[in-house]
C-alpha cells in the first residue's frame, strides 16, 4: 500500500513537472522594435474622428486669414456646437478636434493674452467661449476632445521674436488646463510668411525646427495633459505624423515607424520607415469639402459616399486613422449636405462590417507558438483584441486557413497585428478555395494595426492568409471576412474646350442619366451616350450612374461651368502643348520652359470681350507635381497693350491641397487675361498649369 501511494505521488509530481516545463517553454513573444506607448495605443483604437474649421476667414471667403480681419467679423448667429457633436457621434466618430486658433491668430476662446478673441466678437455679446462649449458638448455625446493651435500667428506683432514663444505657450496652457481632458493637440506645419503682424504688413520667416523650442513646448504639453498625443508637421518629431497629403490616403505600404532624428521627405511621410527607431504612426487628415474652411461655391462639391468609402479604405484600411474635417458655415452650423453625406458614410461602414463571416470559424495554422492553444489560429477569430495567433521564434512565414460551414460569398478581408509588441509583417497574400482550387485574391505588404482589402465578390469554402515575409515571428490579433453591399461610384463631368460636355462613367455596366437645368437626375432623365453639345454660355450639369439589375443609383455629381473656351488661345507661348491649360481636362498639364525664370506670364486671348468677376487656377494634379503657383498677379486688358491688375495675393495651402483655386474681384471688361506666377511652392522657377478659367457675371 505504501509503495502504491509513493508511486502515485511520484507520478503526480512527474506529470506536474512536465506541465510546468511545458508552460515555461511557451513564453509570450518578446516585443520587436519600437512599440506604441499607451497614449498612442488609445489614439490608434479611436480610428475615426473629426476636425472643425471655423474662424474669421469663414466670413471673408478666404482659405487662410491674413490677421487683419476685425474680430467683429466673427458673428455666428445660429451657432450650435451640439449639432456638431451630434453629427459626429451619429457618423461613428470618436472625437472632435477644434481649430481653437488658426493662422489668422483669432482665438475661439477668451484669452487673457490678446484682444483678438471672442471678447471682441458680437457672439454672445463678447461672452462666448466656443472651446468650452464644444468641450462640454463632446462630453455630453461621449466624444473625446482635442485642440488645434496654430504655431504661426499672422496677427501678433511679435511673431518671429522670442516674445512670441511666451505668448504661444501661455495660450497653449490656457487650452490644456481650462477645458478638461484633451486627447490630441495639433500643431500645424504652416509657419512663417506674409501677415498683418500688428500692422507691419510684411513677410517674416522662422526656422520651424528651432524657433518654437519644441523640447520645452512638448514638456509643457505632457505636464499639463499626461494622456495626450501630439501631432506636429515639420518641427520636432512628435507622437503622430502627417502622411504627406490632404487628399485622404496613406501609402499601401505603411510602417508606423520613423527615425527619431533627421529630415522626413514625402516618401517617408507616405510610407513610414521599415526599420525606423521610433513609433510614429500616420494620421490621415482630409476635409469633406475641397477646402478646410467653408465656401458657398463648394456646396455641390461635398465628398460623396463612394469617395468617403474610398477614403476609409485608404486610411483606416491602410494602418492609419482618419481625421475628417467639417467646414462650419458663417451661421455656425454644419451644412445639411455635409451632414447627409457623413451620416450615409457612417451607415455604410457599419453595414459593410456588420457581420464577420469568420468569427469563431474553424481554423488551422501552419505553425503555432509552442503548440499551445493560447496562440493558435482561433485566437485571431475570437473577437478579442488582446488575444492573437503567434508563431515560434524564428518562424517568419506561415499560413492560417479558415473553413466555412458552407460556400460563402465575401468581398472584404480585414487583418490586424498585435502592435503592442511591434509591427512586423512585410508581405502577405490571401487565397480563396473556389470550386475546389486555391485562387489568389490579393498580394500586399504591411498590415500594422489594421489592413482592409477590397476585391470582387467570390464564393468560397475556405480562405487562407499567407504571411510571406516578416521582420520577426508574427502576431495576428484579428482576421475578419465580410460581404459589403455594392456602392455605385458617381460619374465625373468635364467641359471640353469645344464647349461640349463629356460625362465619364466609373464602370462600363451602369447607365448614366443627366440634366442640364440644375435639377437632380432620375431614371426619367436624359440617358448619356455621347458628347453633349451646349451653347457658349454657362452650363449646370448633374449626372448619376444607375444599375438596372440592382436598381441602385450613385450619388449625383454636379458641375457648374462658366463660359465656353472654344475661342480661347494662349498667345504668350507657341509650345504645341500649351493649349492643355484650357482643354477642359484636369489631368493634362503644361509647364513653362525650364529656361524661364519667375516671374512669368501666361496670356490668353478669349476671342471676344467679356465682363469678368474672377478667375480660377488648377495646378498640376500629378502625385509628384511641380510648378504649383502660390503667389500670383492677375491682370486684364481690352487690347493686349494696356493692362490693369485686378487681383494679387496667395493661393493658401495649395501645396497640401492642390485643388481649384478661385479668386474674385470687382467686375471688369476684358478680352485678354494674364496670370503672372510670382512664386511657387518649391521656391524654384517652375510654373505649371492644369487649367485656367474665368468667372463672369
Amino acid at each position: 500500500m505504501k509503495m502504491y501511494i509513493k508511486g502515485s505521488i511520484f507520478s503526480l509530481f512527474f506529470f506536474l513537472g512536465l506541465l510546468f516545463t511545458a508552460c515555461e517553454e511557451v513564453k509570450p513573444p518578446e516585443p520587436f522594435g519600437p512599440v506604441p506607448d499607451e497614449n498612442q495605443m488609445n489614439w490608434q483604437e479611436m480610428e475615426y474622428y473629426g476636425f472643425i474649421h471655423f474662424s474669421v476667414n469663414t466670413y471673408t471667403d478666404m482659405s487662410w486669414g491674413f490677421g487683419n480681419e476685425e474680430a467683429s467679423t466673427f458673428d455666428p448667429k445660429e451657432l450650435d456646437v451640439r449639432q456638431w457633436a451630434r453629427i459626429a457621434k451619429e457618423a461613428g466618430m470618436t472625437g472632435l478636434i477644434l481649430t481653437a486658433k488658426h493662422h489668422s491668430g483669432f482665438c475661439l476662446w477668451p484669452s487673457d493674452y490678446t484682444e483678438y478673441d471672442m471678447e471682441n466678437s458680437p457672439y454672445k455679446d463678447g461672452k462666448g467661449d466656443i472651446v468650452r462649449e464644444l468641450a462640454e458638448a463632446c462630453k455630453e455625446y461621449g466624444l473625446k476632445f482635442g485642440v488645434y493651435l496654430s504655431p504661426w500667428d499672422r496677427n501678433f506683432a511679435d511673431y518671429g521674436k522670442p516674445e512670441y514663444i511666451t505668448y504661444f505657450r501661455n495660450q497653449l496652457t490656457e487650452l490644456l488646463t481650462n477645458y478638461g481632458d484633451i486627447f490630441e493637440v495639433w500643431f500645424d506645419g504652416a509657419n512663417g510668411g506674409s501677415g498683418y503682424y500688428g500692422g507691419a504688413n510684411e513677410t517674416r520667416k522662422i526656422d520651424r525646427t528651432t524657433y518654437y523650442d519644441w523640447d520645452n513646448t512638448y514638456k509643457l504639453v505632457r505636464e499639463l495633459q499626461p494622456n495626450i498625443v501630439i501631432w506636429n508637421d515639420g518641427g520636432k518629431r512628435a507622437d503622430l505624423r502627417w502622411v504627406g497629403t490632404e487628399s485622404g490616403y496613406v501609402g499601401e505600404t505603411n510602417w508606423s515607424l520613423l527615425d527619431s532624428l533627421g529630415d522626413v521627405p514625402e516618401d517617408m511621410l507616405r510610407h513610414g520607415v521599415e526599420n525606423g527607431n521610433a513609433w510614429v504612426p500616420g494620421e490621415v487628415n482630409t476635409s469633406i469639402r475641397p477646402e478646410w474652411f467653408y465656401h458657398k461655391r463648394e456646396d455641390s462639391k461635398v465628398k460623396t459616399l463612394p469617395v468617403l468609402m474610398n477614403t476609409y479604405y485608404n486610411s483606416i484600411g491602410r494602418n492609419g486613422t482618419l481625421l475628417l474635417n467639417f467646414a462650419i458655415m458663417p451661421n455656425g452650423l454644419i451644412h445639411e449636405k455635409d451632414e447627409e453625406n457623413v451620416l450615409a458614410f457612417g451607415k455604410a461602414v457599419k453595414e459593410a462590417f456588420d457581420e464577420d463571416l469568420a468569427l469563431n470559424a474553424d481554423s488551422e495554422a501552419s505553425n503555432v507558438r509552442g503548440g499551445s492553444s493560447t496562440y493558435d489560429a482561433s485566437k485571431a477569430l475570437d473577437g478579442e483584441k488582446d488575444s492573437y495567433w503567434a508563431t515560434d521564434d524564428g518562424v517568419n512565414t506561415g499560413s492560417m486557413t479558415i473553413s466555412f460551414d458552407e460556400p460563402t460569398s465575401f468581398n472584404r478581408f480585414m487583418v490586424q497585428e498585435y502592435i503592442r509588441l511591434g509591427q512586423r509583417v512585410k508581405a502577405f497574400t490571401i487565397e480563396a478555395m473556389v470550386d475546389g482550387e486555391w485562387k489568389e485574391l490579393d498580394s500586399q505588404t504591411t498590415i500594422g494595426y489594421k489592413r482592409i482589402l477590397q476585391f470582387p465578390t467570390v464564393e468560397a469554402t475556405k480562405l487562407r492568409l499567407n504571411i510571406t515575409d516578416s521582420k520577426s515571428n508574427f502576431l495576428i490579433s484579428s482576421v475578419g471576412v465580410f460581404n459589403a453591399p455594392q456602392i455605385l461610384t458617381s460619374p465625373s463631368i468635364i467641359r471640353e474646350q469645344s464647349g461640349n460636355i463629356r460625362i465619364i462613367p466609373a464602370d462600363e455596366e451602369s447607365v448614366i442619366y443627366y440634366t442640364l437645368d440644375g435639377s437632380a437626375p432620375t431614371t426619367a432623365s436624359q440617358v448619356y451616350s455621347d458628347l453633349i453639345s451646349t451653347e457658349d454660355g454657362k452650363v449646370q450639369v448633374a449626372a448619376m450612374a444607375y444599375d438596372p439589375d440592382s436598381q441602385q443609383s450613385s450619388p449625383v455629381t454636379e458641375e457648374s461651368f462658366d463660359i465656353s473656351r472654344k475661342n480661347w488661345k494662349v498667345i504668350s507661348d507657341e509650345n504645341a502643348r500649351v493649349g492643355e491649360v484650357i482643354d477642359g481636362n484636369p489631368n493634362t498639364v503644361w509647364h513653362q520652359s525650364k529656361e524661364t525664370k519667375l516671374p512669368v506670364d501666361l496670356v490668353i486671348d478669349m476671342g471676344r470681350e467679356e465682363e469678368l468677376t474672377g478667375f480660377r487656377y488648377l495646378p498640376d494634379q500629378n502625385l509628384w507635381s511641380s510648378g504649383i503657383i502660390t503667389e500670383y498677379e492677375f491682370s486684364v486688358s481690352l487690347d493686349n497693350k494696356s493692362w490693369t491688375k485686378v487681383s494679387q495675393g496667395e493661393f493658401s495651402n495649395i501645396n497640401n491641397n492642390p485643388l481649384w483655386q478661385s479668386k474674385e474681384f470687382a467686375a471688369k471688361k476684358a478680352r485678354y487675361i494674364k496670370l503672372t506666377a510670382l512664386k511657387n511652392t518649391q521656391n524654384n522657377n517652375s510654373a505649371g498649369y492644369a487649367e485656367i478659367d474665368v468667372i463672369t457675371n
